[in-house]
């Protein structure tokens, strides 16, 4: 049956795209999404977790636990399956993960489990515990080196803000040189300039992967806390928000126009949409001046990713993210927040 799989699921990954129906590429999704708040019901030494034990705020037992498991794995796995169905993404960013002891119970659900999902995951200095992960296919993702890029303050006064940093995953995709950064970035709590740290930090990361190799496909996705819109998108990592303005040192955001022209975004809050879960690409993976080359791994398509079960279906906030609990009631649901999804295209050889 495992073989079976094997097969119809590289036989999905081979696609048509436009009208080059002469050519065959294969097509890889890597999705981002931010779990809100994916504890286990333990305390950990050192952490402010105590809303999610058994006693506290949320009163957050076995139950809720296993639901929430239950929930995040059947939204991971559908992630990417509009255009890959059955195989979903080679790679998924994830925020708002507690520690390892979680990523192993998710990736023990089904389809998770079937589909073969590894993670990888650094304890952070985040006070209230929470990190961030990567979840891969090893079928079409090969993690070479990981790290944890800490957020570093700029200015003294903040020598004791400990925050999330910037997991760094090099590893291999269709054959080429790929690193995916995965962020958490201040929340609103904390005004514009933190976040414009981070931006500038996060460029600098990405500046040092593509030195190293000028080849080096570079990712930075997260939870931004920020639209593509902010400063800290535009100004501190020098995101574009059309191809044909993206410099050599620059980044592209495919997700900006989404925001913008269509008013869609990932998170609802006092009546509008924003867009802070983001995904954006190195130069090099852009088909640049109306070229159609994919000879090498490039950007092809995004997507909000959107399933009915993840949006309230009536009240108030009827087609907002459907939550894990609101005002003090368990709903039962996914996440504040709504996942996105790249797709990246590469001719079969």
């Amino acid at each position: 049956m495992k073989k079976y799989f094997l097969i119809l699921a590289m036989l999905l990954l081979t696609v048509v795209i436009g009208a080059q129906a002469q050519k065959k590429y294969n097509l890889y999704a890597v999705g981002f999404y931010n779990q809100e708040n994916l504890f286990d019901t333990c305390h950990d030494e050192g952490k402010r977790d105590y809303d999610f034990l058994p006693n506290g705020s949320y009163k957050w037992n076995s139950l809720k636990y296993n639901h929430k498991l239950r929930n995040m794995a059947q939204a991971l796995a559908d992630l990417g399956t509009d255009k890959l169905p059955g195989v979903g993404c080679a790679a998924i960013g994830l925020a708002e993960v507690e520690n390892s002891r979680v990523l192993d119970a998710l990736i023990e659900q089904q389809p998770l489990k079937e589909r073969g999902y590894k993670y990888v995951h650094i304890e952070g200095p985040d006070q209230r515990g929470i990190d961030c992960a990567l979840l891969y296919n090893p079928r079409y993702f090969t993690v070479r080196d990981v790290k944890l890029i800490p957020y570093v303050p700029e200015q003294e006064k903040d020598s004791a803000f400990y925050t999330r940093g910037y997991l760094t995953v090099s590893g291999t995709m269709a054959g080429e040189h790929v690193s995916i950064i995965v962020c958490h970035w201040p929340s609103r709590f904390s005004s514009s300039p933190y976040r414009e740290v981070a931006a500038r930090q996060v460029r600098v990361l990405k500046d040092s992967l593509m030195r190293a190799d000028k080849n080096c496909k570079v990712m930075v996705m997260g939870d931004m806390n920020d639209d593509p819109t902010n400063k800290s998108m535009t100004e501190g990592l020098s995101c574009k928000p059309n191809i044909e303005e993206v410099d050599k040192n620059d980044m592209y955001n495919p997700f900006y126009n989404i925001l913008v022209k269509e008013g869609r975004g990932t998170l609802f809050y006092n009546g509008w949409w924003n867009l802070f879960d983001q995904i954006v690409m190195s130069p090099n993976m852009l088909c640049m001046k109306g070229s159609k080359d994919y000879s090498t791994l490039k950007f092809f398509q995004n997507q909000i990713h959107i399933r009915p079960y993840l949006l309230q279906s009536e009240g108030k906030y009827k087609g907002a993210p459907k939550r894990t609990t609101a005002g003090g009631v368990w709903l039962d649901g996914y996440s504040d927040h709504l996942p996105v999804v790249v797709y990246l295209a590469k001719e079969a050889k």
